[in-house]
């Protein structure tokens, strides 16, 4: 990949990418303060500056890898949000309403995407038309043209980014979302059995997403066919 090309991609997905991992851990805390636990506050992050999030690999040096070697699918992610369970009113259920919240921010941002792109091809269909050509075609374009179009771009990077995260997240085994949210719902004994995976669990996620070839076949399918259901939202594909 060239270094315009580079240049490009950074161009497009440097926006959605910060903004997909910023809210996502926001919310976290704000639906955290809301059930009892201040913490994220505390720290200072509920906040949309992204300098107080990012962390170095997941937020920098990861999606920069991935958009160097023209990866189809960008995730990164931003440093945790401090969360003190046991400082919510009711720690075991609270907790999967937090955990909830980062997933569930990704599917409104990626439904807001898919809704604000159909605005802008129902008015400017030429713009989706560019948006797939070769990048030289946009100089040949008036100006209205050229700010429609990475607008595009950036939205459609929107849907691709929070699809990624939404998916990932929801996977079940802790520390990620959908880890906490299966140990607030099973029954005491069985929710702390299955919690005390935690310190394997980014390995394990690890071998099911890159290595198991069922498991990584099984997380694309998923992501694809989200991908899908919002481009027909969006009025992108057709059936």
């Amino acid at each position: 990949m060239d270094i315009n090309s580079i240049a490009r991609g950074i161009s497009i997905w440097a926006m959605p990418v910060l903004l997909a991992i910023i809210l996502h851990e926001v919310m976290h805390g704000y639906v955290a303060e809301k059930f009892g636990d201040s913490t994220a506050r505390r720290a200072g992050r509920l906040t949309l500056n992204p300098i107080k999030h990012i962390d170095p690999i997941g937020t920098v040096i990861l999606p920069l890898v991935l958009i160097v070697l023209g990866s189809r699918f960008l995730f990164g992610w931003a440093k945790p949000v401090p969360v003190n369970f046991s400082a919510l009113r009711n720690p075991k259920r609270d907790m999967i309403w937090v955990a909830l919240a980062g997933p569930g921010t990704n599917f409104v941002l990626a439904v807001l995407s898919a809704l604000m792109l159909r605005m802008i091809i129902t008015s400017e269909p030429g713009a989706l038309m560019l948006a797939n050509s070769a990048p030289d075609a946009l100089q040949t374009h008036g100006i209205t043209m050229s700010f429609l179009v990475p607008i595009v771009l950036m939205l459609k990077a929107s849907i691709t980014i929070n699809v990624v995260l939404m998916v990932l997240n929801m996977i079940p085994v802790p520390p990620l979302d959908g880890g906490r949210v299966l140990v607030g719902l099973l029954p005491g004994r069985a929710a702390y059995s299955y919690s005390r995976i935690e310190p394997f669990g980014m390995l394990i996620i690890v071998l099911l997403v890159f290595v198991i070839p069922q498991t990584q076949m099984f997380f694309a399918v998923v992501v694809n066919a989200f991908i899908v259901i919002f481009h027909l939202v969006a009025g992108t594909l057709s059936i």
